[in-house]
Protein backbone atom coordinates (compact mmCIF):
# COMPACT_ATOMS: atom_id res chain seq x y z
CA UNK A 1 0.00 0.00 0.00
CA UNK A 2 1.34 3.47 -0.77
CA UNK A 3 1.80 6.01 2.05
CA UNK A 4 -1.18 8.70 2.50
CA UNK A 5 -1.65 11.76 4.28
CA UNK A 6 -3.12 11.73 7.82
CA UNK A 7 -6.38 13.61 7.94
CA UNK A 8 -4.65 16.26 9.96
CA UNK A 9 -2.39 16.58 7.36
CA UNK A 10 0.39 16.06 10.19
CA UNK A 11 2.73 13.39 8.29
CA UNK A 12 2.62 10.84 6.23
CA UNK A 13 1.45 7.58 7.38
CA UNK A 14 3.89 4.79 6.92
CA UNK A 15 2.38 1.81 4.91
CA UNK A 16 1.02 -1.16 6.63
CA UNK A 17 3.08 -4.28 7.27
CA UNK A 18 1.07 -6.59 5.21
CA UNK A 19 3.79 -9.26 4.91
CA UNK A 20 3.71 -10.52 8.35
CA UNK A 21 0.16 -10.72 8.51
CA UNK A 22 0.13 -12.81 4.88
CA UNK A 23 2.81 -15.05 6.60
CA UNK A 24 -0.01 -15.65 9.45
CA UNK A 25 -2.55 -15.51 7.02
CA UNK A 26 -0.44 -18.97 5.52
CA UNK A 27 0.30 -20.73 8.42
CA UNK A 28 -3.36 -20.47 9.81
CA UNK A 29 -4.06 -22.45 6.65
CA UNK A 30 -1.27 -24.54 6.94
CA UNK A 31 -2.32 -25.95 10.98
CA UNK A 32 -5.49 -26.27 10.26
CA UNK A 33 -5.60 -28.69 7.53
CA UNK A 34 -2.88 -30.60 9.99
CA UNK A 35 -5.55 -30.61 13.54
CA UNK A 36 -8.33 -31.61 10.89
CA UNK A 37 -6.34 -34.36 9.65
CA UNK A 38 -4.66 -35.22 12.65
CA UNK A 39 -8.56 -34.92 14.67
CA UNK A 40 -9.43 -37.54 11.84
CA UNK A 41 -6.39 -40.10 12.47
CA UNK A 42 -7.77 -40.20 16.64
CA UNK A 43 -11.32 -40.37 15.80
CA UNK A 44 -10.38 -43.73 13.43
CA UNK A 45 -8.29 -44.86 16.41
CA UNK A 46 -11.23 -44.57 18.97
CA UNK A 47 -13.43 -46.40 16.20
CA UNK A 48 -10.77 -49.25 15.35
CA UNK A 49 -8.34 -49.36 17.85
CA UNK A 50 -6.20 -51.53 15.33
CA UNK A 51 -5.33 -48.15 13.38
CA UNK A 52 -2.99 -47.36 16.98
CA UNK A 53 -0.45 -49.59 14.99
CA UNK A 54 1.15 -50.60 17.88
CA UNK A 55 3.87 -48.01 17.58
CA UNK A 56 4.29 -45.57 20.69
CA UNK A 57 5.02 -42.29 18.86
CA UNK A 58 1.27 -43.05 16.52
CA UNK A 59 -0.98 -43.87 19.45
CA UNK A 60 -4.09 -42.25 20.59
CA UNK A 61 -2.07 -41.39 24.54
CA UNK A 62 0.27 -39.11 22.10
CA UNK A 63 -1.75 -37.90 19.23
CA UNK A 64 -4.84 -36.44 20.80
CA UNK A 65 -2.73 -34.12 22.75
CA UNK A 66 -0.82 -32.92 19.06
CA UNK A 67 -4.24 -32.87 17.71
CA UNK A 68 -5.96 -29.96 20.46
CA UNK A 69 -2.78 -27.96 20.67
CA UNK A 70 -2.99 -28.07 16.66
CA UNK A 71 -6.38 -26.55 16.66
CA UNK A 72 -6.02 -24.39 19.77
CA UNK A 73 -2.59 -23.32 19.43
CA UNK A 74 -1.37 -23.49 15.59
CA UNK A 75 -4.46 -23.21 13.84
CA UNK A 76 -6.63 -20.92 16.53
CA UNK A 77 -3.50 -18.78 17.49
CA UNK A 78 -2.34 -18.30 14.12
CA UNK A 79 -5.55 -16.66 13.01
CA UNK A 80 -5.69 -14.27 16.39
CA UNK A 81 -2.04 -13.44 15.82
CA UNK A 82 -2.79 -12.48 12.11
CA UNK A 83 -6.23 -10.45 12.61
CA UNK A 84 -4.88 -8.86 15.54
CA UNK A 85 -2.17 -7.43 13.57
CA UNK A 86 -4.44 -6.73 10.80
CA UNK A 87 -6.63 -5.53 12.69
CA UNK A 88 -4.73 -3.52 15.29
CA UNK A 89 -3.10 -1.30 12.25
CA UNK A 90 -6.45 -0.69 10.64
CA UNK A 91 -8.13 0.73 13.42
CA UNK A 92 -5.21 2.08 14.85
CA UNK A 93 -4.17 3.87 11.50
CA UNK A 94 -0.40 2.78 12.38
CA UNK A 95 1.98 0.57 11.42
CA UNK A 96 3.24 -2.10 13.95
CA UNK A 97 5.35 -1.15 16.40
CA UNK A 98 8.63 -2.47 16.79
CA UNK A 99 9.67 -2.58 13.51
CA UNK A 100 9.79 -5.47 10.89
CA UNK A 101 12.58 -7.38 11.98
CA UNK A 102 10.47 -7.88 15.94
CA UNK A 103 7.47 -8.80 13.44
CA UNK A 104 9.36 -11.65 12.22
CA UNK A 105 10.70 -12.64 15.09
CA UNK A 106 6.78 -13.39 16.59
CA UNK A 107 6.03 -15.08 13.81
CA UNK A 108 8.76 -17.52 13.30
CA UNK A 109 9.18 -17.83 17.29
CA UNK A 110 5.85 -19.34 17.37
CA UNK A 111 6.03 -21.41 14.81
CA UNK A 112 9.02 -22.98 16.61
CA UNK A 113 6.81 -23.01 19.52
CA UNK A 114 4.29 -25.20 17.72
CA UNK A 115 7.02 -27.19 16.06
CA UNK A 116 8.82 -27.96 19.64
CA UNK A 117 5.43 -28.15 21.71
CA UNK A 118 4.49 -31.21 18.72
CA UNK A 119 7.73 -32.98 19.02
CA UNK A 120 7.69 -33.42 22.54
CA UNK A 121 3.71 -34.62 22.76
CA UNK A 122 4.71 -37.33 19.71
CA UNK A 123 8.07 -38.48 21.75
CA UNK A 124 6.27 -38.48 24.93
CA UNK A 125 7.96 -35.35 26.84
CA UNK A 126 5.49 -32.92 28.60
CA UNK A 127 4.88 -32.82 31.85
CA UNK A 128 2.04 -34.89 31.94
CA UNK A 129 -0.74 -33.18 33.53
CA UNK A 130 -4.34 -32.39 32.59
CA UNK A 131 -3.78 -30.70 29.12
CA UNK A 132 -0.22 -33.00 28.36
CA UNK A 133 1.33 -29.29 28.35
CA UNK A 134 4.89 -29.23 27.00
CA UNK A 135 7.83 -29.20 28.96
CA UNK A 136 9.17 -26.60 30.84
CA UNK A 137 11.69 -24.89 27.87
CA UNK A 138 9.22 -24.84 25.69
CA UNK A 139 6.80 -22.90 27.94
CA UNK A 140 10.16 -20.51 28.43
CA UNK A 141 10.29 -20.20 24.67
CA UNK A 142 6.45 -19.48 24.51
CA UNK A 143 6.88 -16.91 27.10
CA UNK A 144 9.38 -14.54 25.40
CA UNK A 145 7.61 -14.48 22.01
CA UNK A 146 4.44 -13.68 23.79
CA UNK A 147 6.04 -10.69 25.41
CA UNK A 148 7.20 -9.64 22.22
CA UNK A 149 3.67 -10.35 20.87
CA UNK A 150 2.44 -7.90 23.73
CA UNK A 151 4.60 -5.25 23.14
CA UNK A 152 3.74 -5.10 19.13
CA UNK A 153 0.32 -4.93 20.21
CA UNK A 154 0.49 -2.22 22.56
CA UNK A 155 2.67 -0.33 21.54
CA UNK A 156 1.01 0.19 18.51
CA UNK A 157 -1.76 1.01 19.90
CA UNK A 158 0.52 3.55 21.70
CA UNK A 159 0.93 5.04 18.81
CA UNK A 160 -2.11 5.13 17.06
CA UNK A 161 -3.43 7.92 14.78
CA UNK A 162 -7.23 7.36 15.74
CA UNK A 163 -7.95 8.61 19.36
CA UNK A 164 -10.86 6.29 19.85
CA UNK A 165 -9.61 2.42 20.65
CA UNK A 166 -11.87 0.24 18.59
CA UNK A 167 -13.80 -3.11 20.40
CA UNK A 168 -12.13 -5.76 18.60
CA UNK A 169 -8.91 -4.31 20.41
CA UNK A 170 -10.12 -4.42 23.33
CA UNK A 171 -11.02 -8.17 22.91
CA UNK A 172 -7.21 -8.71 21.59
CA UNK A 173 -5.58 -6.93 24.51
CA UNK A 174 -7.70 -8.83 26.99
CA UNK A 175 -6.70 -12.07 25.62
CA UNK A 176 -3.02 -11.14 25.34
CA UNK A 177 -2.84 -9.95 28.68
CA UNK A 178 -4.44 -13.01 30.05
CA UNK A 179 -2.95 -15.71 28.22
CA UNK A 180 -0.11 -14.55 29.56
CA UNK A 181 -0.79 -14.66 33.21
CA UNK A 182 -2.22 -17.84 32.54
CA UNK A 183 0.69 -19.24 30.95
CA UNK A 184 2.95 -18.58 33.81
CA UNK A 185 0.73 -19.29 36.77
CA UNK A 186 0.39 -22.82 35.39
CA UNK A 187 3.57 -23.19 34.47
CA UNK A 188 5.51 -22.54 37.25
CA UNK A 189 7.64 -25.95 37.61
CA UNK A 190 10.97 -26.69 38.40
CA UNK A 191 13.49 -28.57 35.91
CA UNK A 192 15.36 -31.48 37.04
CA UNK A 193 18.57 -30.09 35.42
CA UNK A 194 19.39 -27.68 32.94
CA UNK A 195 19.60 -29.75 30.59
CA UNK A 196 16.84 -32.23 31.44
CA UNK A 197 13.63 -31.95 29.70
CA UNK A 198 11.85 -32.99 32.84
CA UNK A 199 10.24 -30.66 35.49
CA UNK A 200 7.85 -30.54 38.57
CA UNK A 201 5.71 -28.43 39.01
CA UNK A 202 5.37 -26.14 42.09
CA UNK A 203 2.21 -27.32 43.10
CA UNK A 204 0.44 -30.21 43.61
CA UNK A 205 -2.72 -31.65 44.81
CA UNK A 206 -5.63 -29.96 44.77
CA UNK A 207 -4.03 -26.58 44.57
CA UNK A 208 -2.24 -28.06 41.48
CA UNK A 209 -5.66 -29.18 40.22
CA UNK A 210 -7.59 -26.09 40.85
CA UNK A 211 -4.52 -24.00 38.96
CA UNK A 212 -4.65 -26.33 36.06
CA UNK A 213 -8.46 -25.50 35.84
CA UNK A 214 -7.96 -21.93 36.27
CA UNK A 215 -6.14 -21.84 33.77
CA UNK A 216 -8.08 -24.58 31.47
CA UNK A 217 -11.24 -22.37 31.54
CA UNK A 218 -9.78 -19.52 30.80
CA UNK A 219 -7.76 -20.48 27.85
CA UNK A 220 -11.45 -21.07 26.82
CA UNK A 221 -12.73 -18.10 28.00
CA UNK A 222 -9.48 -15.90 26.78
CA UNK A 223 -8.13 -17.67 23.78
CA UNK A 224 -10.81 -19.07 22.52
CA UNK A 225 -13.79 -16.19 23.47
CA UNK A 226 -12.22 -13.55 23.96
CA UNK A 227 -9.66 -13.40 20.72
CA UNK A 228 -11.98 -14.62 18.84
CA UNK A 229 -15.01 -12.22 19.75
CA UNK A 230 -12.32 -9.55 18.48
CA UNK A 231 -12.85 -11.36 15.19
CA UNK A 232 -16.24 -11.26 15.48
CA UNK A 233 -16.30 -7.73 15.80
CA UNK A 234 -14.06 -6.56 12.87
CA UNK A 235 -14.74 -9.01 9.83
CA UNK A 236 -18.60 -9.50 10.56
CA UNK A 237 -19.23 -5.64 10.17
CA UNK A 238 -17.06 -5.35 7.00
CA UNK A 239 -17.99 -8.20 5.02
CA UNK A 240 -21.75 -7.06 5.97
CA UNK A 241 -20.87 -3.33 5.43
CA UNK A 242 -22.67 -2.46 8.46
CA UNK A 243 -21.96 -0.96 11.60
CA UNK A 244 -21.90 -3.11 14.79
CA UNK A 245 -25.44 -3.19 15.62
CA UNK A 246 -24.83 -1.80 19.30
CA UNK A 247 -21.30 -0.72 20.40
CA UNK A 248 -22.58 -0.45 24.00
CA UNK A 249 -23.84 -3.54 24.29
CA UNK A 250 -20.03 -4.70 23.00
CA UNK A 251 -18.66 -2.42 25.81
CA UNK A 252 -20.94 -3.89 28.27
CA UNK A 253 -20.37 -7.17 27.13
CA UNK A 254 -16.46 -6.63 27.43
CA UNK A 255 -16.12 -5.22 30.83
CA UNK A 256 -18.64 -8.25 31.85
CA UNK A 257 -17.08 -11.43 29.99
CA UNK A 258 -14.00 -10.43 31.34
CA UNK A 259 -14.68 -10.10 35.24
CA UNK A 260 -16.80 -13.39 35.28
CA UNK A 261 -14.95 -15.99 33.30
CA UNK A 262 -11.54 -15.61 35.38
CA UNK A 263 -13.76 -17.49 38.09
CA UNK A 264 -15.70 -20.18 36.11
CA UNK A 265 -12.86 -22.96 36.35
CA UNK A 266 -13.83 -25.30 39.28
CA UNK A 267 -16.83 -26.28 37.52
CA UNK A 268 -14.67 -28.92 36.18
CA UNK A 269 -13.83 -30.16 39.40
CA UNK A 270 -17.45 -31.12 40.72
CA UNK A 271 -17.40 -34.07 42.97
CA UNK A 272 -13.65 -34.27 43.52
CA UNK A 273 -11.44 -32.83 46.68
CA UNK A 274 -12.06 -29.40 45.62
CA UNK A 275 -14.17 -27.62 48.71
CA UNK A 276 -17.36 -27.61 47.77
CA UNK A 277 -18.18 -23.44 48.44
CA UNK A 278 -15.49 -23.25 45.63
CA UNK A 279 -17.15 -25.63 43.15
CA UNK A 280 -20.64 -24.00 43.65
CA UNK A 281 -18.41 -20.46 42.94
CA UNK A 282 -17.54 -21.45 39.56
CA UNK A 283 -21.27 -22.84 39.36
CA UNK A 284 -22.62 -19.92 40.17
CA UNK A 285 -20.24 -17.75 37.58
CA UNK A 286 -20.56 -19.99 34.72
CA UNK A 287 -24.28 -19.36 35.17
CA UNK A 288 -23.76 -15.91 34.86
CA UNK A 289 -21.77 -15.92 31.85
CA UNK A 290 -24.55 -16.77 29.60
CA UNK A 291 -25.72 -12.98 29.99
CA UNK A 292 -22.45 -11.65 28.51
CA UNK A 293 -22.17 -14.44 26.27
CA UNK A 294 -25.50 -13.96 24.42
CA UNK A 295 -25.13 -10.49 24.69
CA UNK A 296 -22.32 -10.98 22.00
CA UNK A 297 -24.18 -13.24 20.26
CA UNK A 298 -26.95 -10.90 19.64
CA UNK A 299 -24.76 -7.86 18.85
CA UNK A 300 -23.20 -10.06 16.04
CA UNK A 301 -26.19 -11.45 14.21
CA UNK A 302 -28.09 -8.25 14.44
CA UNK A 303 -25.05 -6.51 12.78
CA UNK A 304 -26.56 -7.99 9.86
CA UNK A 305 -30.24 -5.67 10.76
CA UNK A 306 -30.78 -4.51 7.06
CA UNK A 307 -28.84 -6.61 5.20
CA UNK A 308 -30.11 -9.57 5.94
CA UNK A 309 -30.23 -10.75 2.47
CA UNK A 310 -26.42 -10.26 1.52
CA UNK A 311 -26.86 -14.43 3.43
CA UNK A 312 -28.28 -15.49 0.20
CA UNK A 313 -25.72 -13.85 -1.73
CA UNK A 314 -22.54 -13.74 0.45
CA UNK A 315 -21.37 -17.75 1.09
CA UNK A 316 -18.36 -15.75 3.66
CA UNK A 317 -20.86 -13.76 5.52
CA UNK A 318 -22.72 -16.85 5.80
CA UNK A 319 -20.18 -18.87 7.43
CA UNK A 320 -18.97 -15.80 10.03
CA UNK A 321 -23.30 -15.30 10.96
CA UNK A 322 -23.30 -19.28 11.42
CA UNK A 323 -20.36 -19.26 13.70
CA UNK A 324 -22.09 -16.84 15.72
CA UNK A 325 -24.95 -18.78 16.17
CA UNK A 326 -22.59 -21.76 17.28
CA UNK A 327 -21.11 -19.43 19.48
CA UNK A 328 -24.72 -18.76 21.33
CA UNK A 329 -25.45 -22.68 21.11
CA UNK A 330 -21.96 -23.31 22.91
CA UNK A 331 -22.74 -20.30 25.61
CA UNK A 332 -25.81 -21.58 26.73
CA UNK A 333 -25.17 -25.56 27.01
CA UNK A 334 -21.52 -24.63 28.66
CA UNK A 335 -23.33 -22.98 31.96
CA UNK A 336 -26.30 -25.78 31.66
CA UNK A 337 -23.40 -28.28 31.89
CA UNK A 338 -21.81 -26.42 34.93
CA UNK A 339 -25.07 -27.27 37.06
CA UNK A 340 -24.11 -29.90 39.55
CA UNK A 341 -26.88 -32.44 38.87
CA UNK A 342 -26.37 -32.19 35.16
CA UNK A 343 -22.60 -31.61 35.57
CA UNK A 344 -23.09 -35.66 37.67
CA UNK A 345 -24.39 -37.27 33.80
CA UNK A 346 -22.34 -35.15 31.20
CA UNK A 347 -18.64 -35.14 33.08
CA UNK A 348 -16.38 -37.64 31.71
CA UNK A 349 -18.65 -38.67 29.05
CA UNK A 350 -18.10 -37.61 25.16
CA UNK A 351 -21.30 -35.17 26.02
CA UNK A 352 -18.42 -32.86 26.96
CA UNK A 353 -15.97 -33.59 23.49
CA UNK A 354 -19.66 -32.63 21.67
CA UNK A 355 -19.80 -29.38 23.20
CA UNK A 356 -16.08 -28.82 23.01
CA UNK A 357 -16.12 -29.40 19.52
CA UNK A 358 -19.60 -27.20 19.04
CA UNK A 359 -17.37 -24.15 19.97
CA UNK A 360 -14.22 -25.31 18.30
CA UNK A 361 -15.42 -25.95 14.95
CA UNK A 362 -18.52 -24.07 14.92
CA UNK A 363 -17.33 -21.00 16.56
CA UNK A 364 -13.55 -21.10 16.62
CA UNK A 365 -13.09 -22.40 12.72
CA UNK A 366 -15.96 -20.92 10.90
CA UNK A 367 -14.87 -17.65 12.17
CA UNK A 368 -11.40 -17.74 11.14
CA UNK A 369 -12.42 -19.40 7.84
CA UNK A 370 -14.54 -16.29 7.36
CA UNK A 371 -11.77 -13.92 8.03
CA UNK A 372 -9.14 -16.17 5.90
CA UNK A 373 -11.87 -15.60 2.79
CA UNK A 374 -11.72 -11.97 4.09
CA UNK A 375 -8.13 -11.48 4.16
CA UNK A 376 -6.70 -13.45 1.38
CA UNK A 377 -8.07 -11.13 -1.81
CA UNK A 378 -6.95 -7.63 0.69
CA UNK A 379 -4.11 -9.23 1.17
CA UNK A 380 -3.12 -10.30 -1.98
CA UNK A 381 -4.77 -7.46 -3.73
CA UNK A 382 -7.20 -9.62 -5.65
CA UNK A 383 -10.84 -8.06 -7.02
CA UNK A 384 -12.84 -11.30 -5.55
CA UNK A 385 -12.30 -14.33 -4.51
CA UNK A 386 -11.16 -16.94 -7.27
CA UNK A 387 -14.60 -19.19 -6.22
CA UNK A 388 -17.28 -18.35 -4.45
CA UNK A 389 -19.79 -21.51 -5.06
CA UNK A 390 -16.55 -23.30 -3.55
CA UNK A 391 -16.86 -21.44 -0.41
CA UNK A 392 -20.52 -22.35 -0.97
CA UNK A 393 -19.66 -25.96 -0.84
CA UNK A 394 -17.18 -25.53 2.14
CA UNK A 395 -19.98 -23.90 3.85
CA UNK A 396 -22.21 -27.01 3.26
CA UNK A 397 -19.91 -29.55 3.75
CA UNK A 398 -17.90 -28.58 7.18
CA UNK A 399 -22.21 -27.53 8.63
CA UNK A 400 -23.25 -31.03 7.74
CA UNK A 401 -19.67 -32.33 9.32
CA UNK A 402 -20.46 -30.61 12.56
CA UNK A 403 -23.59 -31.71 12.66
CA UNK A 404 -22.55 -35.15 12.77
CA UNK A 405 -20.02 -34.82 15.36
CA UNK A 406 -21.46 -32.91 17.65
CA UNK A 407 -25.16 -35.35 17.44
CA UNK A 408 -23.52 -38.17 17.64
CA UNK A 409 -21.26 -37.40 20.86
CA UNK A 410 -24.63 -35.69 22.54
CA UNK A 411 -25.89 -39.29 22.12
CA UNK A 412 -23.35 -41.33 23.00
CA UNK A 413 -22.65 -38.89 25.77
CA UNK A 414 -26.08 -38.84 27.44
CA UNK A 415 -25.90 -42.97 26.61
CA UNK A 416 -22.75 -43.53 28.63
CA UNK A 417 -23.76 -41.52 31.56
CA UNK A 418 -26.97 -43.62 31.98
CA UNK A 419 -25.57 -46.66 31.63
CA UNK A 420 -22.97 -45.62 34.60
CA UNK A 421 -25.34 -44.96 37.05
CA UNK A 422 -28.04 -47.74 36.19
CA UNK A 423 -28.46 -50.14 39.22
CA UNK A 424 -30.32 -53.60 38.97
CA UNK A 425 -33.14 -54.84 41.67
CA UNK A 426 -29.75 -55.91 43.88
CA UNK A 427 -27.84 -52.37 43.95
CA UNK A 428 -25.13 -53.64 41.68
CA UNK A 429 -24.02 -51.76 38.40
CA UNK A 430 -26.54 -52.91 35.52
CA UNK A 431 -23.63 -52.50 32.61
CA UNK A 432 -19.84 -53.04 32.88
CA UNK A 433 -17.21 -50.87 31.29
CA UNK A 434 -16.58 -52.83 28.56
CA UNK A 435 -20.23 -53.12 27.46
CA UNK A 436 -20.49 -49.21 27.78
CA UNK A 437 -17.62 -49.06 25.19
CA UNK A 438 -19.05 -51.38 22.91
CA UNK A 439 -22.04 -49.66 22.71
CA UNK A 440 -20.56 -46.17 22.02
CA UNK A 441 -19.02 -48.00 19.09
CA UNK A 442 -21.51 -46.48 16.08
CA UNK A 443 -21.54 -43.70 17.49
CA UNK A 444 -17.73 -43.02 17.18
CA UNK A 445 -18.00 -44.32 13.39
CA UNK A 446 -20.45 -40.99 12.57
CA UNK A 447 -18.10 -38.75 14.61
CA UNK A 448 -15.04 -40.30 12.04
CA UNK A 449 -17.96 -39.81 9.29
CA UNK A 450 -17.92 -36.09 10.30
CA UNK A 451 -14.20 -35.50 10.67
CA UNK A 452 -13.52 -36.46 7.67
CA UNK A 453 -16.75 -34.18 5.99
CA UNK A 454 -14.62 -30.94 7.74
CA UNK A 455 -11.37 -31.96 6.77
CA UNK A 456 -12.83 -32.21 2.98
CA UNK A 457 -14.32 -28.77 3.69
CA UNK A 458 -11.17 -26.88 4.94
CA UNK A 459 -8.97 -28.82 1.47
CA UNK A 460 -12.21 -27.35 -0.39
CA UNK A 461 -10.47 -23.87 1.17
CA UNK A 462 -7.10 -24.03 0.77
CA UNK A 463 -7.31 -24.75 -3.06
CA UNK A 464 -9.69 -21.49 -3.53
CA UNK A 465 -7.27 -19.72 -1.62
CA UNK A 466 -4.53 -21.17 -3.71
CA UNK A 467 -6.15 -20.19 -6.73
CA UNK A 468 -7.24 -16.56 -5.43
CA UNK A 469 -3.44 -15.94 -4.30
CA UNK A 470 -2.44 -17.38 -8.11
CA UNK A 471 -4.78 -14.25 -9.03
CA UNK A 472 -7.75 -16.55 -11.00
CA UNK A 473 -11.09 -16.01 -11.08
CA UNK A 474 -14.14 -18.87 -12.00
CA UNK A 475 -16.57 -17.38 -14.23
CA UNK A 476 -19.77 -18.16 -12.20
CA UNK A 477 -23.64 -18.28 -12.37
CA UNK A 478 -25.61 -15.98 -9.56
CA UNK A 479 -25.44 -17.68 -5.84
CA UNK A 480 -29.28 -17.46 -4.65
CA UNK A 481 -30.82 -15.92 -7.49
CA UNK A 482 -29.51 -12.35 -7.10
CA UNK A 483 -26.34 -10.81 -8.77
CA UNK A 484 -23.00 -12.54 -7.24
CA UNK A 485 -21.25 -11.12 -4.14
CA UNK A 486 -18.11 -9.78 -4.91
CA UNK A 487 -15.40 -9.84 -2.85
CA UNK A 488 -13.09 -6.98 -3.86
CA UNK A 489 -10.21 -6.27 -2.14
CA UNK A 490 -10.55 -3.88 0.43
CA UNK A 491 -7.96 -1.46 2.70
Amino acid sequence: MSSAVSAAGARPMEPYNERIVRLFVLATTFWGVVAFLVGVVIALQLAFPIFNLGLEWTTFGRLRPVHTSAAIFAFGGNALLGTSLYVVQRTCRARLWGGDAMAEFLFWGYQLFIVLAASGYVLGITAGREYAEPEWYVDLWLTLVWVVYLLIFLGTLMKRREPHIYVANWFYLAFIVTVAILHIGNNLAVPVSLFGAKSYSVFSGVQDAMLQWWYGHNAVGFFLTAGFLGIMYYFVPKQANRPVYSYRLSIVQFWSLIFLYIWAGPHHLHYTALPDWTQTLGMTFSIMLWMPSWGGMINGVMTLSGAWDKLRTDPVLRLLVTSVGFYGMSTFEGPVMSIKAVNSLSHYTDWTIGHVHSGALGWVAFVSFGALYYLVPVLWQRQRLYSLRLVEWHFWTATFGIVLYITAMWISGIMQGLMWRAYDNLGFLQFSFAETVAAMHPYYVIRLVGGVLFLIGSLIMVYNLWRTIRGDVRQETAIGGAAPAIATARA
